[in-house]
């Protein structure tokens, strides 16, 4: 049947995309092929909309094995023969519609990532974003996502080791849910999302395909509103113990030597499969249908090709070794069956029982080939003419600051995230050491090695909101920050760009001045970008969520004894804070959430300090000179020392001047500033190492369990901790 300028329109193309094709095709194209360029020419899988300032951020670097967008997955040298895969990608729209379903299959999805390269999966994370936790809803949306992420994670035995979550009303209709895998791959047994070899076999392996998550990557690429439970089926349904099966024997199979390449079946399914592993080795398949394992009858051609069904992979086997690759997932009890062929042209036809319901060149489905690539306007935003009327003087001082220091630590976005985390299994696989000794990154062993892997993923996004290009490029220094103060060395990131409607100017302004933000902070760091995920759309009928360039960051211990932990070790030891205090209350929790303040500009920030701090801090671990280092981020110096103070249950004696508000020294959220522990006997030793940063001595740790602040008893710590641990799970079951 062909298609009519209709049919496209509602599968979401453009007018003048639907004559590309027709050009492309030299016809007018027929239903099956306009929904296969639906899907492959969505925002979801072509970034049409990105894809330019994409190219401007950093791909290149020393330790990098493959460049951003050539595989699945970034590829980095670990040292040792060892490779690190690791990516981050939004589940968004799905978990807003299924909370359950749509968390957990973004955590296999991104596995498949991994293991299609060859790696095997060691730690998950995530970054997740509700709205306010008094709404019902949310409430609804926060309990299906965490369940649907532990679930898959628990099930699939792959530990989740970190995370962050933040809570603002932008979010309350479009959630986001970002889910980051990392793997390790010996170098040189990495696998390519390839196909070559005319006459080599194409074989379907893992679940079958049924009619949930037809759509998704367009679903993907439209705005959620109160009716976006009739696209139910655009959400995938996940089996994680599939997909450990799926893990094993793949990974069984690649040391054989019988793979010619290996692609995950996620957005797009078999189209994007197909057409992407011809498109990359120049070749065609033809692909017949009528042999996919089904999991409904009689589905039609379309619904195949655009069925997003979990647990699935296309492998490409060199001719003559069929029988050994299938007699390895047969022993793991799943579906193994040749679909079609490599062919020499570069024309992908799949046929229906002999009939061929689909003829496409590989290449213009794909991005870098025929997908459309567009340059969108944008303006600033209204909204920062309301951030430049902010006067912090407006806010009057409180009197009491242990009242607001009790509050602050309550807030959602600051309290303990224990009733999140402890669903998640973080100890299987026996590589994470963050149990007992936390460190501002998760550090994880590397098994038949002395190394560790350090991950983070961060992105405060009120920063962003107020400053796009300053916000991205906090972001990433925070990531690296937090891997520093842990002992790590920063390698490389992946990320997750997590915006509105790029067809608003004023969502477009943010995304790009991100880009140029992330960008800048990623070469001041050596730490390039090795892929990731754009996901427009998140928005409702309220407007856009906050711009949120979640990072996703990798780092590298050679040896486990370089981790430095953020907890206070010994009473007696002497509490610095490393970078300037600073008179800035700006877009601090305590700014938004008590005093109420929507608008104001983004906390102090510069480059080149933040460069110092990491350089310092990375010195002083390295000689063993302090006990403790924990980053100052979201609920200021207060919150940051009592973190150090909770996990040994020490308390702290602190003083803090008088030359800026007090408010600004206890609770501002200025940039660049490390709180670390230093034994008394060593004082000059770790003055000398300063080399010119910023440092004061504030006070000691105290033996006697008790908070004092400026001559004042602030209480006991574990008091504080009780508040601080049970204020979540207090307000999600009022």
């Amino acid at each position: 049947m062909i298609a009519t300028l209709e049919q496209a329109t509602k599968l979401g193309l453009r007018e003048e995309e639907f004559e590309k094709i027709k050009e492309i095709l030299g016809r007018t194209p027929n239903f099956t092929e306009t929904a296969m360029y639906s899907v492959m020419w969505s925002e979801h899988c072509s970034y049409k909309n990105s894809i330019k300032w994409l190219k401007t951020l950093p791909r290149d670097g020393a330790k990098l094995l493959v460049k951003a967008g050539e595989e699945n997955a970034g590829l980095v040298d670990i040292g040792d023969g060892w490779g690190c895969v690791f990516k981050i990608e939004s589940h968004n729209h799905p978990s807003a519609i299924e909370p359950f379903q749509g968390a957990a299959t973004g955590v296999g999805g991104i596995h498949r990532d991994i293991f299609t390269m060859g790696a095997r999966p060691i730690a998950s994370l995530n970054s997740l974003r509700f709205g306010k936790v008094d709404n019902p809803k949310t409430r609804w949306l926060i309990k299906g996502i965490v369940k649907g992420i532990g679930h898959y994670g628990n099930c699939f035995g792959v530990p989740t080791v970190a995370g962050e979550v933040y809570y603002e009303s932008c979010y309350q209709t479009n959630p986001l849910v970002n889910a980051m895998s990392v793997g390790v791959v010996r170098i040189g047994q990495t696998v390519s999302a390839t196909s070559h070899g005319a006459g080599n076999p194409v074989f379907i392996v893992g679940a079958s395909t049924g009619k949930d998550g037809i759509g998704g990557a367009s679903f993907a690429s439209a705005d959620i509103s109160e009716n976006s439970a009739e696209s139910l089926p655009s959400v995938q349904v996940g089996d994680p113990f599939e997909e450990k099966k799926l893990l094993e024997a793949c990974l069984e199979m690649i040391p054989t030597g019988a793979l010619i390449g290996m692609q995950d079946m996620g957005a797009a399914g078999i189209t994007c499969s197909t057409s992407e592993m011809s498109a990359k080795g120049e070749h065609g398949m033809i692909i017949h249908l009528d042999k996919v394992p089904t999991r409904q009858h009689n589905m039609k051609p379309w619904e195949m090709l655009l069925s997003e069904s979990q647990e699935r992979m296309l492998i490409v086997v060199k001719k003559g070794r069929e029988a050994e690759v299938e007699k390895i997932f047969d022993k793991w009890d799943i579906h193994c069956v040749q679909i079609g062929e490599v062919t020499k042209d570069t024309n992908i036809r799949y046929y229906m029982h002999g009939e061929l319901v689909a003829d496409v060149p590989a290449e213009s489905l794909v991005l870098g080939g025929g997908a459309p690539v567009y340059e969108r306007e944008y303006s600033a935003p209204e909204y920062f003419n309301e951030i430049k009327k902010f006067n912090p003087d407006s806010i009057k001082q409180p009197d009491d600051l242990k009242e607001i220091a009790y509050q602050l630590i309550q807030l959602p976005n600051i309290a303990s995230k224990r009733w999140i985390y402890e669903q998640y299994d973080s100890m299987v696989m026996t590589g994470n050491t963050q149990t007992n000794e936390p460190s501002d990154a998760a550090i994880i062993r590397v098994h038949g090695t002395e190394k560790g892997l350090a991950m983070t993923t961060d992105c405060n996004s009120r920063y962003v909101f107020a400053d796009p290009y300053k916000g991205a490029m906090i972001a990433v220094s925070e990531a690296a920050r937090n891997i520093v103060c842990s002992g790590g060395l920063p390698v490389a990131i992946t990320n997750c760009l997590n915006f509105g409607n790029p067809y608003n100017p004023e969502v477009y302004y943010q995304f790009v001045n991100a880009i140029k933000g992330m960008g800048e902070a990623c070469l001041k760091f050596d730490t390039p970008v090795t892929g990731g995920n754009v996901s427009f759309y998140n928005q409702s009928e309220d407007g856009p969520v906050y711009p949120t360039p979640t990072i996703g960051m990798v780092g590298v211990l050679d040896n486990l004894d370089q981790k430095m932990t953020l907890s206070f070790k010994h009473p007696g030891d002497s509490i610095y804070l490393l970078g300037q205090n600073r008179n800035d209350i700006n877009c601090s929790e305590y700014l938004h959430h008590l005093c109420g303040v929507t608008y104001s500009p983004a906390p102090y920030f510069d480059l080149e300090e933040e460069y110092q701090l990491q350089q310092t801090v990375s010195r002083l671990i390295s000689e063993k000179v302090i006990k403790s280092a924990h980053d100052i981020s979201e609920g200021g110096l207060f919150a940051c020392l009592l973190e150090s103070a909770m996990t040994n249950g020490l308390g702290f004696t602190i003083h803090t001047g008088n030359d800026i508000r007090k408010d600004a020294t206890l609770f501002g959220e200025a940039q660049s500033r490390v709180v670390v522990s230093v034994n008394p006997d060593i004082h000059a030793l770790f003055e000398a190492e300063m080399k010119g940063l910023p440092f004061t001595k504030i006070g000691h740790v105290n033996a006697n369990k008790e908070i004092c602040v400026d001559d004042e008893s602030w209480g006991f710590i574990a008091d504080w901790r009780e508040a601080y641990d049970t204020a979540l799970e207090k307000l999600l079951n009022p």
